[in-house]
């Protein structure tokens, strides 16, 4: 049976305040709060600032080294226009992994490429560059549009012994729909929510302000079970991070797991 490991997509979040976190917990103390109640914690705030290794050792000081991380990688690794720096952006962002890699607390790397990240061979031959580059990390692919969801990814990102994000967001026209494909020793799940009406015209909040209920969440089990019968590690982070209602999915999901 896999590890399995449940959590959010990022912490730092105010409105969880009286909703996850007690109402009057300083911020400063989010994270160290978060490592009592889960074992697992995707981080964000990566994609949006190149992390450094002392940022990373200051996470696991907090947590006391009780919980795992997946990393999302640089915005500018996955969404820059200039490609040509990657080898750079890769260097520097895999020094900043080290102190999760050496203390064995880094579940893996999270590539998340842009809906205009297309299946185009220069798309193809930039992905592949970029996971030898990271070959001895693990490292999992998300994409965002469909044209990716065919045989000869899964089985290209096999070869290169990649993991395949699985993700949950609204049935719209180019968003990825949900499979339960595994392409690595890690299995990978992303609930993003299914708030079509605001998916494209709503900001960081708004687009993700969706609760699953418990019978969408069930549907979810069989698969899951499964995922962890055929690989190492099973991860599964909420997005919906609106309201604090990724932590109560998180809660429930586990819940469910073990009945």
């Amino acid at each position: 049976m896999a590890e399995l490991y449940i959590g959010t997509s990022g912490y730092d979040y105010k409105e969880w305040k009286g909703g996850f976190y007690p109402e009057k917990l300083p911020q400063k103390k989010f994270l160290e709060y978060y490592s009592t109640q889960f074992n697992a914690l995707e981080l964000n705030g990566t994609y949006y600032r190149m992390p450094t290794p002392e940022q990373m050792q200051n996470m696991i000081t907090r947590t006391d080294g009780k919980i795992k991380f997946a990393v999302k990688a640089f915005q500018d690794i996955t969404h820059g226009e200039d490609k040509s720096k990657y080898r750079t952006l890769i260097y520097e962002f895999k020094k900043a992994l080290e102190p999760l890699q050496k203390e064995n607390l880094l579940l893996c790397v999270l590539f998340q490429f842009p809906n205009s990240f297309h299946y185009e061979k220069t798309e193809r031959i930039y992905l592949d560059m970029l996971l030898k580059e990271v070959s001895e990390i693990p490292s999992v692919v998300e994409m965002r549009n469909t044209q990716w969801q065919i045989g000869q990814v899964y089985n290209a990102l096999r070869e290169r012994n990649a993991g395949w994000c699985i993700t949950d967001n609204p049935a719209l026209p180019n968003l990825m729909k949900l499979d339960f494909i595994n392409t690595s020793e890690i299995a990978y799940i992303r609930f993003h929510g299914r708030n079509a009406q605001m998916w494209y015209k709503g900001d960081n909040v708004t687009r993700y302000d969706y609760l699953y209920t418990d019978s969408e969440l069930q549907t979810f089990i069989n698969p899951i079970k499964e995922l962890l019968k055929h690989s190492k590690i099973v991860q599964l982070f909420f997005n919906n991070h609106a309201k604090s209602q990724a932590v109560i999915n998180a809660k429930k999901i586990e819940l469910l797991l073990k009945q």
